[in-house]
């Protein structure tokens, strides 16, 4: 798959996903195949203003490229600006947000506010499209209502622009993750635009993925909520879609993944603070399996990346050794 001058390993992609998609959850989804990762969204404004907090969301290393990252803004210049920043942090692709739906991001009249004003939205591409010479896409919803027009309007506007590819999730921006995505919409937008279009939502499985590439006539996949706590489920899509054999995590594939979660995210942040996230973060990976609320306890208090090591060991030794508890 190739996006502008980018050229791809494959077409599986991890979605943005706010106050998931940090640098530690990057790294296993590149470990695992995804074809390119995609940072949470970033304030452009934050950025442009020189946000210390903000800034920290901008951390890349070599070893998750290539990496996409995701501004949000309604004002062309600011975001134009936040780009050239973006790029300079070492972005092989600067995504647009239009789709987030949440009230605040609603009220700056950006993320999904922009897809009732198709012009906006193509100014803002516009204007990136000319700061930066890595390649610009975007990410949208289906629009305000059902029909998909409001979709198609927007990518329009923004392939002109400049835009080298559209992501779509197609749910309305009033649905949030409710209801199920119309993958309609995707089929009526790859069918009207020259550029790519990647699909997006209720991708849980390898063959829903392909059923997503074959009934839209979609270039790419984007995975997101299911890859939480299974980044694994990327290398899966990569080889079902090539036609090999396949098979899910082992007990030690999900166990060295934890450990790296978390020793990454403790380097990322620091430990403190990482511990604290791990407290909610870590039951996704163990999600289904014999013991998993008991796991969930025991890490409850943990303040030791040392103590999170031990606990995860021995879970997961009680696991291969045959052990089984209620879960």
């Amino acid at each position: 798959m190739k996006i502008g001058s980018l050229e791809l390993e494959n077409k599986v992609l991890l979605a943005p996903l706010a106050g998931i998609t940090n640098l530690p959850f990057r790294l296993l989804a590149r470990e695992n195949g995804c074809g390119i990762v995609c940072s949470e969204m970033i304030s452009s404004n934050g950025l442009v203003y020189e946000n210390k907090k903000t800034e920290n969301l901008l951390k890349t290393v070599e070893e998750e490229k290539p990496v996409s990252i995701q501004i949000f803004g309604s004002d062309p210049e600011i975001m134009a600006g936040a780009a050239k920043i973006v790029e300079a942090e070492g972005a092989d692709i600067v995504d647009i947000n239009m789709g987030c739906s949440v009230k605040k991001i609603l009220k700056s009249g950006s993320g999904s506010a922009l897809m009732k004003s198709p012009w906006l939205a193509g100014e803002i591409v516009r204007k990136v499209r000319d700061a930066v010479a890595v390649p610009v896409t975007m990410k949208m919803r289906t629009g305000w209502d059902r029909t998909g027009d409001g979709a198609l309007a927007i990518a329009t506007a923004c392939q002109d622009a400049g835009a080298d590819a559209v992501a779509i999730h197609p749910r309305t921006a009033t649905q949030g993750f409710g209801g199920t995505a119309d993958w309609a919409v995707i089929k009526m937008v790859k069918q009207s635009l020259k550029i790519p279009v990647i699909g997006n939502g209720d991708i849980q499985t390898p063959q829903d993925a392909a059923r997503m590439l074959e009934q839209t006539g979609c270039d790419g996949v984007m995975i997101g909520r299911a890859a939480i706590g299974k980044p694994w489920l990327f290398s899966m899509t990569v080889s079902h879609l090539n036609g090999e054999p396949y098979q899910d995590a082992a007990l030690e594939t999900v166990r060295d993944s934890m450990k790296k979660y978390l020793l990454a995210t403790a380097e990322y942040i620091n430990e403190e603070i990482a511990c604290k996230m791990m407290r909610s973060r870590l039951p996704w990976f163990v999600k289904g399996m014999y013991g998993n609320k008991a796991f969930k306890e025991s890490i409850k208090q943990l303040e030791k990346a040392d103590d999170y090591l031990r606990i995860i060991d021995d879970y997961f030794d009680s696991l291969l050794s045959g052990v089984e508890e209620d879960s």
